[in-house]
């Protein structure tokens, strides 16, 4: 029996800061939590879950976590407005991946880098977004990398 991914716990500065980023901007919801004996709240994630911890220390620079989004353009636009995303990391704020899907970086209120995954870049009107970069144009994609995809179960 393979195991199957549950959840992933992230730092939380403040606890509503995050907690409004995540439901408000991303759409995710509260579940029930127990209690730990410190500041923690569970939130669905489709089939899985994100614990935020309010505790203190750094986020990791390069961890992150991917969250897939049904609507790029609101998405960007609002992440754009809100100076969250990431174009240090990984060289820039977002790739076309080589099965035509987008992935964008975020950092969340805490400084938590994460992935906002869209499976059909073709859908995003390259003129309007000045960050789009093909990693077919940065990188050679060849052998298995022409299969590569984030959306192995469909």
């Amino acid at each position: 029996m393979s195991p199957v991914f549950n959840h992933v716990s992230i730092v939380a500065h403040d606890l509503e800061t995050s907690l409004r980023f995540y439901v408000d901007e991303l759409g995710l919801e509260p579940v029930a939590t127990p209690n730990f004996g410190f500041p923690v709240i569970w939130l669905s994630a489709g089939n899985c879950q994100i614990h935020l911890f309010e505790r203190p220390g750094e986020p990791p620079s390069y961890a992150h976590f991917g969250l897939e989004i049904s609507e790029f353009m609101p998405v960007y636009l609002r992440m754009k407005e809100l100076g969250m995303l990431d174009h240090v990391t990984f060289g820039n704020a977002m790739y076309e991946l080589p099965d035509g899907g987008m992935q964008m970086y975020v950092r969340d209120p805490a400084g938590n880098l994460v992935e906002l995954d869209h499976p059909d870049a073709s859908s995003i009107p390259q003129d309007e977004v000045p960050e789009y970069m093909r990693l077919a144009d940065l990188r050679p994609q060849e052998g298995n990398a022409l299969s590569a995809t984030l959306w192995h179960r469909r």
